[in-house]
């Protein structure tokens, strides 16, 4: 005997649901093999969950389409940081800045190689240890790194700024989204395996395959064991011939 296999994906959720509202839709209550009440909160669900998969979609939609435009940006910044910071221990190698002028930058004085700049975090870090160690040595009077300029490394590094706390909005929005479809899921289960159930009682006095047959007009889905489809595929083999 085959097994209904309840939805386990969202999409197979909303095709559940709508196949069952679309039924009530075109049946009078009297024919319905559902009860009305379990007709309205279908209904009523119906959109909601609709709505949340939207949602949710475009969420991850918007998310996905600022990601190329977010790595463009953070590369950048990352690219002027190094660069800087590169210029500054040339210059220190040429002899032509002291070892200690790596101190306004928030580095030691033997540091000869770039710090990990990896993660957003290591950007942000080293992008406020620059603007600000530049801003110290100008205010001591001190000639300023060029090529690039501290300006044009602030640019670059508030341009990344801004795309950072958008895509972290970006990203907010999605998980919230999600959180929500989540928390519907139950709901939208606990329907469907009403209707389920009160289309099968309905179907009771019917023969196994007559009920399977007019429940699956209403969403229901049966699932045949290995076995089961054998026996199946013999019997349409042997009433053929």
């Amino acid at each position: 005997m085959p097994y209904r296999r309840l939805p386990n994906t969202d999409t197979a959720r909303r095709k559940a649901l709508t196949k069952a509202f679309d039924k009530g839709k075109e049946l009078p209550p009297f024919k319905l093999a559902y009860s009305q009440s379990t007709f309205q909160r279908v209904q009523s669900f119906l959109s909601t969950w609709e709505k949340a998969m939207y949602e949710t979609k475009q969420a991850y939609s918007y998310q996905v389409k600022n990601n190329k435009e977010y790595l463009r940006v953070l590369k950048k910044a990352k690219l002027y940081i190094s660069h800087f910071i590169q210029v500054i221990n040339m210059a220190i190698m040429r002899g032509d800045l002291p070892d200690n002028e790596r101190a306004f930058f928030g580095m030691h004085e033997d540091m000869t190689k770039l710090p990990v700049l990896n993660s957003e975090a290591d950007i942000i870090k080293w992008g406020e240890k620059l603007i600000h160690g530049e801003n110290l040595r100008k205010g001591k009077g001190l000639s300023p790194i060029t090529n690039p300029t501290i300006a044009v490394v602030r640019v670059r590094y508030e341009q990344f700024l801004d795309a950072y706390k958008f895509q972290k909005t970006l990203q907010k929005n999605y998980s919230r989204a999600q959180e929500h479809l989540t928390s519907l899921r139950k709901e939208a289960d606990e329907i469907i395996l009403n209707v389920w159930n009160e289309v099968e009682k309905h179907y009771d006095n019917l023969t196994e395959s007559e009920r399977r047959c007019n429940a699956e007009e209403y969403g229901l889905s049966y699932v045949f064991r290995k076995n089961e489809k054998k026996k199946q595929k013999e019997s349409v083999t042997a009433a053929a011939s």
